[in-house]
């Protein structure tokens, strides 16, 4: 090092091997993902002043650390959602680059979508921290209930009643990835040529169109349910942005998704969900949420 040059923080380089798998359990736990970016900052400032001869196990030490931290989080976050101007959906995150570690599984994989992610919100925030840390991370109930502060029972029951809730609310049929892809390409070339036909036969007749516009772009402030309202909402979107809008297939919340730009600057994503057609559409709008995504592209 030279004289002068800005000494690293204490622990940096050893806290810089664990951020992306720490940001994956932060953004699964909250689904924000500029929240989940405040959360592993807070935690490398603690680890940083931390004595590191009492951290015996570092990757533990922040997991525990992070997990605690969303907690205290997500009682807050929820307040506001109460709040929030029509529906509230998670971040969109572009994964094709690996920032959700882990992703080796198609379990691991389903816990970022942004269907799991509406679903994770039913649940309690410890239900929520089980569920996670058990299903994405494959931690075993007593290494859980370490970083809870619980018993191992109190976790297998948490786990429990977090399986059956979100089991309960799934789908009962959702399509293999290729299919998925299939449907979503079908999509994206039916929109870039206001073909409403060609859209007609992608859609489920019962498909739900969600958008989250948080007050800060115009847009449903409820879901548009039915085939034959979606289009209708479609047409009209097509008129409206036809002379510079562009939509592009992409790799979102490890699925099949879409990215939309008018004139160059973006102005939506797309998540879908479904088996032989597509059943529900996640359409995010506001500007805010936009922002993980979009310096995801710029780096690129």
């Amino acid at each position: 090092m030279e004289q002068g040059e800005p000494r690293p923080a204490a622990g940096a380089d050893e806290f810089e091997a664990h951020r992306s798998r720490l940001f994956g359990l932060a953004y699964r736990m909250l689904g924000a993902a500029h929240e989940a970016e405040d959360a592993v900052q807070d935690a490398y400032l603690r680890f940083s002043g931390a004595d590191r001869a009492g951290i015996a196990h570092p990757a533990a030490w922040l997991a525990k650390t992070v997990t605690r931290l969303c907690l205290n989080r997500l009682t807050s976050a929820r307040a506001r959602r109460e709040t929030y101007v029509g529906e509230w959906l998670p971040e969109p995150v572009l994964t094709s680059d690996g920032t959700l570690d882990p992703l080796e599984s198609a379990q691991q994989r389903e816990a970022v979508s942004l269907a799991m992610l509406m679903l994770l919100e039913t649940l309690t925030p410890q239900e929520r921290a089980v569920y996670v840390l058990r299903e994405a991370f494959a931690y075993p109930h007593r290494e859980t209930a370490e970083v809870l502060d619980l018993s191992e029972a109190h976790c297998r029951q948490l786990h429990r009643r977090a399986v059956q809730r979100v089991a309960a609310a799934r789908p009962r049929f959702e399509a293999a990835p290729a299919r998925r892809a299939e449907l979503v390409a079908s999509f994206v070339r039916a929109a870039r040529d206001g073909d409403l036909g060609a859209l007609e036969k992608v859609l489920a007749a019962d498909v739900e169109w969600w958008s989250d516009g948080g007050g800060r772009v115009r847009t449903a402030l409820r879901p548009i349910l039915g085939r034959e309202k979606v289009l209708r909402f479609l047409d009209a979107g097509f008129r409206t942005f036809a002379a510079g809008f562009s939509l592009t297939a992409v790799e979102l919340n490890a699925a099949p998704g879409a990215l939309v730009h008018d004139d160059g600057a973006l102005i939506a994503t797309l998540g879908f969900e479904g088996g032989d057609e597509i059943t529900a559409v996640q359409v995010m709008l506001n500007p805010d949420k936009l922002d993980f995504v979009g310096r995801q592209l710029s780096r690129m």
